[in-house]
């Protein structure tokens, strides 16, 4: 059997739902949908639902009932069932016939206890009961209109989309994002004057709002439910503000004690807050296809980590704009495809290069499986090349289906390289190498006087300049990799330039697009005015600020940057990696950045008597399992990186690397501009 992992505990999570789904109407949630798509896909549950009829329905107030033929429902939740969530669930039942309804959800019951308010001391004498799943059966009942009728709610972890053997995400909670010292000031304005918080050291769990926290006892449930598959008791360890919320949550998860008592394995769990390190999110470094392929291609709707891959050029329909919606398009994500799902490993472990040369040569593979007349070519991979041997299959149906998974991460790749984004990111790469050569040889003012040239109006501006939005991302990476800086008139001066030719610039453009109308609180270029659009740009200023004192905090993690000297150039030395070079150092010193939580009385008398005698305090290379999530999103480079790393510090070791979201540079101004980051919708 195989060592448990993200994918088992996937799977055997989606085992438990499609064991439910015979000739029922699935509803699904978009995170949920994303879980089942990276784990096993959705032919697993139409196979499992076995119907010829498609009962498979998007969980949404206008979603279509259950006809008379339809008895039956499985509801798949990834939410607490609570308020509009149980609205949605009340009307699609009241205007169907079902008999038999299931309800799932990703969040175990004892949070759904927390969010209606029960004591925990009262929540502890409920042990081995569920009084909020039971009562919402009789109401399912009810709403079917008949109490002789069944119904089930039962909770099942459905947290991950595992992306790899190596990296996972939590669809669900895409949107969680560390804190930032503006938010300080949001949450002081709910607090009475002597009870406000001085910076993000001082917000705790008491300090946050009671939808954020209970957000991330949400995802706390499901973290608690993979330790308990992988049979391990964690230490939890921190790097940054939320990530210490987070991680003292875990630790002090009561649902969590029996299961610790009883687990034969061990694991350090390191949570780091994406914030402390921008610069990797929006850099353009990581030498990676797939990096490229987020980047350039269309997000796939209602997802966060898969793109849409224009399947037309694999049908007689002419490759033009109309057509494209006409043929479901293609995505990453493969995993009922041994040999696509091994392509696609290869790509996430590899460089640019290699990955290309890669799917030149399944593709090569392929063709001469299936016998058709391929014409070898050695040397450069071309888009070209990789288009002809994928038009090989256009005509041979039995070919085409053997092989559609590799096909669409054929296409994803040509696609990829002729897209004209892709061109721009080596201009974008050679920015920011230039950058980081002056950081260190000049003042900030010196390298803000280097970009206001590059800020063009519309009517300016040719496909090889810079739109605003990626204006943006140059600003986050400077600011980011820089870190604090000394505040002169000088920088004064260059800030104000590059404030005004920006505000000047989102003024011109025709339309704004959906992060334009976020960061200024317009709909429309028609009612943006220069006023308007400058204060805006005085707000992001205050916000790049607040990314470059990001690492204020730290004693250890300072810096990213490293200094160039007359034999190395400068360069980025990414935060992540020094968290993992760290936790690893042969000499073990105690961590100084990397936080403990402790899980009770136990852990704190540990604490605290090593101070005055040998006891040695929990160190996050203790145990044989590393699981390092980043709070707010990690890149496909990252990933891989760490799992390098982790290889060759110490080679028994085995990593996790789980994230909220996979980034690419743009996701990141998305990220900082959320006006629902304190305040996240919950359902209710």
């Amino acid at each position: 059997m195989n060592t448990p992992g993200v994918l088992s505990f996937t799977q055997q999570a989606w085992e438990q739902v499609l064991a439910k789904a015979k000739r029922a109407v699935v509803y699904l949630d978009a995170a949920c949908a994303e879980s089942l798509h990276w784990g096993c896909g959705s032919s697993r549950l139409l196979e499992a639902v076995g119907s010829p009829a498609c009962y498979l329905r998007e969980f949404e107030p206008a979603a279509v009932g259950g006809g008379v033929e339809q008895p039956k429902a499985v509801f798949v939740l990834s939410s607490l069932l609570k308020g509009r969530i149980v609205e949605t669930l009340r009307d699609i039942i009241c205007r169907s016939h079902f008999q038999y309804c299931v309800v799932v959800t990703a969040v175990n019951h004892a949070v759904h206890l927390t969010a209606n308010h029960v004591p925990v001391a009262a929540a502890a004498e409920l042990e081995g009961q569920q009084p909020v799943f039971e009562q919402l059966e009789e109401k399912l009942c009810e709403w079917m209109g008949n109490m002789n009728y069944t119904a089930e709610v039962l909770h099942i972890p459905l947290l991950l989309a595992p992306v790899a053997p190596h990296l996972a995400l939590t669809p669900a909670f895409a949107s969680l994002f560390p804190l930032l010292p503006q938010d300080v000031h949001i949450l002081n304005s709910a607090r009475p004057d002597r009870r406000r918080l001085g910076s993000l050291a001082e917000v705790d769990a008491t300090a946050l709002t009671p939808e954020l926290l209970l957000q991330i006892r949400c995802l706390v449930s499901g973290l608690s439910s993979l330790c308990e598959h992988l049979g391990v008791r964690e230490e939890c360890f921190a790097v940054g503000a939320l990530s210490r919320i987070i991680a003292a949550d875990l630790a002090n998860f009561a649902p969590a004690k029996n299961r610790r008592k009883t687990a034969t394995g061990r694991a350090s769990v390191v949570f780091v807050d994406r914030t402390l390190d921008l610069t990797g999110a929006v850099g353009h470094h990581g030498d990676n296809l797939v990096e490229k392929i987020l980047a350039v291609l269309p997000q796939l709707p209602g997802h966060t980590n898969d793109v849409m891959v224009n399947m037309v050029e694999l049908t007689a329909l002419q490759d033009e704009e109309e057509n494209q919606n006409v043929v479901v398009p293609g995505c990453l994500a493969q995993s009922n495809d041994p040999a696509a799902k091994a392509l696609w490993e290869a790509l996430l472990n590899t460089k640019h290069k290699e990955a290309v040369m890669e799917v030149r040569r399944h593709l090569v593979e392929a063709a001469s499986r299936e016998n058709l007349p391929i014409k070898m070519s050695m040397g450069r991979v071309t888009p070209g090349q990789l288009m002809s041997y994928i038009q090989l299959f256009k005509n041979n149906l039995k070919s085409l289906g053997n092989h559609c998974g590799l096909l669409q991460l054929g296409l994803a790749t040509v696609q990829t390289l002729k897209h004209p984004q892709t061109a721009k990111w080596d201009n974008f790469l050679a920015f920011e190498r230039l950058l980081l050569q002056n950081i260190g040889e000049s003042t900030m003012s010196v390298v803000l006087n280097q970009l206001l040239p590059m800020i063009k109006p519309l009517n300016q501006r040719t496909s090889d300049d810079y739109s605003p939005e990626e204006l943006l991302v140059l600003l986050l990476y400077i600011y980011s990799v820089g870190g604090e800086f000394s505040v002169d008139k000088d920088l004064g001066e260059g800030e104000e330039k590059v404030k005004k030719a920006l505000a000047q610039a989102f003024c011109e453009e025709s339309e704004l697009s959906p992060l334009l109308r976020k960061i200024t609180g317009c709909d429309s270029s028609i009612n943006l005015t220069f006023h308007k659009s400058k204060s805006a740009v005085d707000e992001l200023f205050t916000l790049l600020r607040d990314i470059a004192g990001a690492r204020n905090l730290m004693k250890q993690f300072k810096s990213v940057y490293v200094p160039g000297n007359h034999t190395h150039q400068a360069s980025y030395k990414p935060l992540l990696k020094q968290v993992v070079e760290e936790i690893f150092n042969p000499e073990r010193p105690d961590p100084v950045d990397i936080e403990h939580m402790s899980s009770g009385l136990t852990d704190l008398l540990k604490t605290g008597f090593s101070m005055f005698m040998k006891v040695s305090r929990p160190h996050p290379s203790d145990h044989p399992l590393l699981i390092l999530f980043v709070v707010g999103g990690v890149t496909v480079s990252e990933a891989k990186m760490i799992k390098d790393l982790v290889l060759s510090l110490k080679p028994g070791t085995q990593v996790i690397v789980l994230s909220t979201r996979l980034l690419k540079p743009l996701n990141i101004p998305e990220l900082l501009f959320a006006t629902d980051r304190l305040h996240p919708d919950l359902g209710f």
